[in-house]
């Protein structure tokens, strides 16, 4: 949920190509967009030949699949402010400072994945990584009695951060800096009121 940054491993000469493989192709996504994203382009600014970069990864569509992988390797963990509000709120600032950095690498990566089958793939990954991780956000808000126990985490998350996404990257509309927190608030009202919660075995909501 936040703009995608291969974590630098160490390593050997193999790991150190790689490295500056996805950190060339991220910065010419960024650059230039799907259209102008270029093997030679990467392999040139990674100072690399460009026939081991195709000897490796075949096309862009396998770049930008290994990028959002090794995006998924990185230490991310979700905020913790001690309220649910306030994390939501939080995570929802990380989004909208990755939708509007310029360039946005997150933005760049969205429009990709409508282009490119293995992008596509590689970013489903990523999100499904990134919801995992949030969902400590909504475990901790049951543990503090803030949530329902059978609140269902991902469409709590979904509903609270889908307003940036909606009007960042669909809508094009400059960025609010109250919707952040307007988003988060509307989010933890409803799940108060129950909209997220799961029936619990017995078929009750709890």
């Amino acid at each position: 949920m936040t703009s995608p940054t291969p974590r630098r491993r160490p390593g050997g000469r193999t790991a150190r190509t790689r490295q500056q493989v996805l950190d060339a192709t991220l910065a010419e996504l960024g650059e230039h967009g799907y259209d102008g994203l270029t093997v030679e382009a990467v392999a040139a600014r990674a100072g690399v030949h460009r026939a081991t970069v195709h000897r490796r990864w075949g096309d862009v569509g396998g770049l930008l699949a290994d990028a959002l992988d090794a995006a998924g390797d990185d230490d991310w963990q979700p905020p913790d402010t001690g309220s649910l509000q306030g994390d939501l709120a939080a995570l929802n600032r990380e989004i909208q400072d990755s939708l509007v950095a310029e360039p946005s690498i997150t933005a760049a990566l969205i429009a990709a994945s409508f282009r490119s089958e293995r992008a596509e793939l590689a970013q489903r990954r990523l999100w499904e990584d990134r919801y995992r991780r949030c969902e400590a956000i909504v475990d901790r808000a049951v543990h503090r009695t803030e949530l329902p126990t059978h609140t269902n985490a991902r469409r709590l998350l979904v509903a609270a951060t889908a307003p940036l996404y909606h009007q960042l990257v669909l809508l094009h509309t400059p960025p609010d800096p109250d919707l952040p927190d307007q988003a988060a608030r509307t989010a933890v009202l409803a799940a108060h009121a129950g909209a997220f919660t799961d029936p619990s075995p017995d078929g009750s909501a709890q």
